[in-house]
Order: structure tokens, then C-alpha cells, then sequence
């Protein structure tokens, strides 16, 4: 954290360490500080960039472990964003990755849907998803992709090995190619009443699945 800006009522409910400039300011102030979609609540800290975070490291990391992955592909609803990462944190999954041109930025407007999260799960985003998941599969996951038009339910698909979610953008779903480099394609079993499921309930339920399943 580089420095804190609030309003005195706000400064004065927290223990902040002298090291860390503080300035005084008013609501409107703060405002013209953020995006209207980002509410300050009357403090605004100015912090450093999160570490940039490679495919390759985090598949490393996490050898040996049956943590699962999650793919996006062209997912860029920040809030949707945002909200499996608060879905990834609580089911401790290894990451996420995304195709950087098809993904929001880290907005705090994403911020706010992950409550957190955005600094405890590691947010991969590489240039070409496709290559990304054939990297994905060599470091031994299995590649199951949600849609549903799948024959076969996730808990059918995913077998005992570890796995790595792909989903894709609501309405549009997973594009061929990305479907392509899936292992298997499979799906949630959702009542006929509805059409799906937005996009960020759909990780949470398939993270529940996989971290819930027999071994």
C-alpha cells in the first residue's frame, strides 16, 4: 500500500501503520477518485500492481495437489469475473485462466464482486487459450468442459484425476476450438425450468462437485 486517503470518520476507525502516508479528504474528493461503479465508503488506498502471474509457474505450484483449475474463455462480465473468484477462494482452487483480450480488467468494480478474492487466487492471462489448455493437459489435468448440450453430467465426465473447469461466456458458451481442446464436454444437471445457469452460479456448483467427490 502506497498511501490511504479518507475522511476523518472512516481514518479514525482504523489502526493504519506510520509508514503509510494518510491524507485527509471529503466525500467528493474520494469520488472523483473512482469509477461510479466502485463505491469508497470513504477511504480510497492507492496500492501496487498485483504480480503478473504465468501459466507455467502456477501449473508448477501446483503439482502434486488435486486442487482444480478454472478456464474462462471470453467470460468478461467483471462482476461474473469477479464472482468465481470469490467461488475459486472458497473452494481453494489452484487459479484461474484467461485469455487476456477476452477478460476484464482488474476494475473495482471486480474487486468488489470478489470480495478479496482478487489477491488470494492466482489470475493467469495468456494470449492464446487454446495453447493454454494443451499446457494445462500436459501438467496431467483433465479438461472438461460445461455446456449444455453435453450427453454426460459432470460427475459422470471428470473421473478421479484432477481437473480443470473450462467455461465459457453466457449465451455464447464454450467456441469450438476451445471445445475442441476439452477432454470431455459435460454438464450440470439443471432442472428443464430453466435454460442454464449464469455463468459464476455454474463454477460454483462445479467446483462444489469436484471438491466433493469420491476419491
Amino acid at each position: 500500500m502506497r498511501k490511504i486517503m479518507g475522511t476523518r470518520e472512516a481514518l479514525a476507525a482504523l489502526a493504519i501503520p506510520s509508514v503509510i502516508p494518510v491524507t485527509y479528504a471529503d466525500v467528493a474528493d474520494l469520488a472523483r477518485l473512482v469509477p461510479a461503479d466502485a463505491p469508497h465508503q470513504g477511504l480510497v488506498a492507492e496500492v501496487d500492481a498485483l504480480e503478473e502471474v504465468w501459466l507455467g509457474d502456477l501449473l508448477e505450484q501446483g503439482a502434486g495437489d488435486r486442487r482444480p483449475l478454472l478456464v474462462l474463455d471470453k467470460v468478461t462480465d467483471p462482476h461474473n469475473v469477479g464472482a468465481i473468484l470469490r467461488s475459486a477462494a472458497a473452494f481453494d482452487a489452484l487459479g484461474i485462466v484467461t485469455q487476456d483480450r477476452h477478460a476484464p480488467p482488474e476494475s473495482g468494480a471486480l474487486a468488489r464482486a470478489a470480495s478479496g478474492a482478487l489477491e488470494l487466487v492466482p489470475w493467469v492471462r495468456v494470449v492464446n487459450l487454446a495453447r493454454a489448455l494443451d499446457e494445462v493437459a500436459d501438467a496431467g489435468f483433465w479438461r472438461v468442459g460445461l455446456t449444455g448440450e453435453a450427453l454426460q453430467t459432470l460427475a459422470e465426465a471428470m473421473g478421479g484425476q484432477r481437473v480443470a473447469l473450462v467455461l465459457g461466456a453466457e449465451g455464447e458458451g464454450l467456441r469450438h476450438n476451445t471445445a475442441a481442446h476439452c477432454d470431455e464436454l459435460a454438464r450440470l444437471p439443471i432442472s428443464a425450468r430453466v435454460e442454464s445457469l449464469n455463468v459464476s452460479n455454474a463454477a460454483a456448483v462445479a467446483l462444489y462437485a469436484v471438491v466433493t467427490r469420491p476419491l
